[in-house]
C-alpha cells in the first residue's frame, strides 16, 4: 500500500520546512519539500495541515511489567499506550518476573512481544553480579544493550561488586545502561530519616534519602568504570545539577568510550515543590528533586550534556501507592503524555522543535546503533507522528491506556495533541483510537556503526 502524507509541516535532522512523504509498504519512499506534491500514484493521502510530521519517537526506557506483574501492566496495553503518545519503538527493562538475566528469559520477552506489542520493540539484558559469562553469548543485532543496576531500587539485581562492576564494563561490547545510585548512602539517609520522622517518612523527605550525594557518588563510580574500561555508558534518568559536572557534549554517541546522559520526562517537569499537591504519585528513584536541578536539566537539553529524553515509565496499581518514602512504591506510568509534555517545555521555550526530535528520536537511534529508524529519510522504515498544536484538551481518567489506570497528569490541559501514529507505514493509532489488530516489529542494532 502506498500513502502520501501532505500539507503538514516536516521537523528532521535540524530543519522545519513545508513539505510531503509518500510510504510505500513500511518503508519511506520519497520526501519532497515545498507545496508541490510529487507525481506518483497513491492508495490513501493523509492531510496533514495543521500538523508537525516527526519521526516516531524512541522510548529508550520502559518497564512494561511483562511477565510475571501484569496486574500493573503488560506488553499489550502499554504498547496501545505508546502508539497514543506518538512512541514507535521501546525498549523494556529487566526487572521483571523473571529477570531478563538469561537467555531464555529474554527470548520469552521476544516471543510474547511478537504477538502482543502494537508498535516496535527490544528488551535490555540485565546484568547480575555472576552473569557476565553470558554476553558473548547474546545477539547483539537484537538488544540495544546491557542495563546495569548500581542502585537499591531493584532488589537482587543489584551489581555491588568491584570485581563485578569490572567485569561489566570490561565485556559488555555494547552500551551499558546504567542505573546510579549508592546504596549505603540510601541506607544510611533512611535509617536517619526514620529516627527523625517515624516509620515511614513523608514523600516530601524523598529527595533527602536518596539524595544528591547517592546520585553523584554512584555516577561519578559509572563513569570511572567507563573510563578505564573504555566502555559505552549511558547513564539513565539524571535527577541532579551535580551529575551534570561529569558529562560534556558528546556528538560521538555510539563509538566506544562514550559517556552520554538520559533525562527523563519526569525530572524535566516536575519538582520537589510537587510533591504537596502529587505525593506519592510523583514518587520515583531516583528521587524528583529541586527546582534547581530541574532547571539545569532542562539547560543540559540544548548544550549537548544530555543526549537522550525517555519515560522510565513504570506503572503500578494506585494501592500500591499509598504511604510514604518506606511505604509506596517508586515509579509513575508517563509513556502516553510524554511527547505532549515535552512539546510543552517547547512552547515553554524550553527547548526547540528541532531539539526535541534529536533528543527524543535522532540521538535514541544513533546511540544504540538502531537500523532504518529514528529518522525521516527514504528507505527507512516509516514510524511517523503527526502532532497538532493550539488543540486544548484535558487528561481524564478515561482516556488513560495503561494498566494501571491513572497518570500524575490527570487534570492537566494540554494544548498539542497526538493525531496520528504511523508504525512500518501502518496507522497504529488514530483521534483516539488504537488499532490492536497490529503488531510491531523488533528492532534491529548495529552496535559497530
Amino acid at each position: 500500500m502506498r500513502l502520501l502524507i501532505e500539507g503538514g509541516t516536516i521537523v528532521n535532522e535540524g530543519r522545519t520546512f513545508d513539505g510531503s512523504i509518500v510510504v510505500d509498504g513500511s518503508n519511506i519512499l520519497t520526501i519532497t519539500e515545498g507545496n508541490t506534491c510529487p507525481e506518483v500514484s497513491v492508495d490513501e493521502t493523509i492531510d496533514a495541515s495543521g500538523c508537525f510530521i516527526l519521526p516516531g519517537i524512541i522510548d529508550d526506557h520502559v518497564h512494561f511489567r511483562e511477565p510475571g506483574l501484569t496486574d500493573k501492566a503488560d506488553i499489550d496495553t502499554e504498547s496501545q499506550a505508546a502508539a497514543a503518545g506518538g512512541i514507535t519503538s521501546y525498549f523494556d527493562m529487566p526487572n521483571t518476573v523473571p529477570q531478563t538475566t538469561t537467555l531464555e528469559a529474554l527470548d520469552e520477552k521476544f516471543r510474547l512481544a511478537a504477538t502482543k506489542s502494537h508498535v516496535n520493540y527490544s528488551f535490555f539484558f540485565g546484568a547480575t553480579n555472576d552473569n557476565s559469562t553470558l554476553f558473548p553469548l547474546l545477539d547483539r543485532s537484537r538488544i540495544p544493550g546491557i542495563k546495569l543496576f548500581m542502585g537499591s531500587s531493584t532488589g537482587n539485581m543489584l551489581v555491588d561488586r568491584q570485581e563485578a562492576l569490572d567485569r561489566i564494563f570490561a565485556t559488555a561490547g555494547m552500551p551499558i545502561m546504567a542505573h546510579c545510585e549508592d546504596t549505603a548512602i540510601i541506607n544510611r539517609n533512611m535509617a536517619l530519616a526514620k529516627e527523625r520522622y517515624g516509620d515511614d517518612p513523608g514523600v516530601r523527605h524523598h529527595p533527602e534519602i536518596r539524595s544528591t550525594e547517592a546520585c553523584y557518588a554512584s555516577t561519578r563510580l559509572a563513569v570511572s568504570l567507563a573510563r578505564k574500561h573504555h566502555a559505552r555508558l549511558h547513564v539513565a534518568h539524571i535527577s541532579t545539577a551535580k551529575e551534570l559536572e561529569l558529562f560534556q557534549d558528546d556528538t560521538q554517541h555510539s563509538t566506544p568510550g562514550s559517556i552520554t546522559a538520559e533525562a527523563t520526562v519526569s525530572h524535566l517537569y516536575f519538582c520537589d515543590r510537587d510533591y504537596a499537591q502529587l505525593g506519592t504519585r510523583i514518587k520515583c528513584n531516583p528521587a524528583i528533586k529541586t527546582e534547581a536541578d530541574r532547571e539545569a536539566l532542562q539547560q543540559a537539553l540544548t548544550d549537548g550534556r544530555i543526549t537522550v529524553v525517555g519515560t522510565d515509565h513504570a506503572p503500578h496499581l494506585l494501592s500500591q501507592k499509598e504511604g510514604g518514602c518506606a511505604r509506596a512504591v517508586s515509579g509513575m506510568p508517563m509513556l502516553q503524555f510524554s511527547l505532549v509534555t515535552m512539546l510543552e517545555l517547547v512552547d515553554h521555550g524550553v527547548l526547540t522543535l528541532t531539539q526535541l526530535v534529536n533528543l527524543m528520536c535522532h540521538n535514541p537511534a544513533r546511540l544504540f546503533g538502531i537500523c532504518q529508524r529514528g529518522f525521516l529519510r527514504p528507505g527507512y522504515r516509516a514510524d511517523i507522528v503527526l502532532v497538532r498544536p493550539g488543540h486544548a484538551w484535558t487528561v481524564t481518567r478515561d482516556c488513560i491506556l495503561s494498566k494501571c489506570g491513572w497518570s500524575p497528569m490527570e487534570g492537566h490541559t494540554y494544548l498539542w495533541r497526538v493525531e496520528r501514529t504511523l508504525c512500518n507505514g501502518y496507522t497504529v493509532y488514530q483521534k483516539g483510537y488504537v488499532d490492536t489488530s497490529y503488531v510491531g516489529e523488533p528492532l534491529c542494532f548495529n552496535h559497530d556503526a
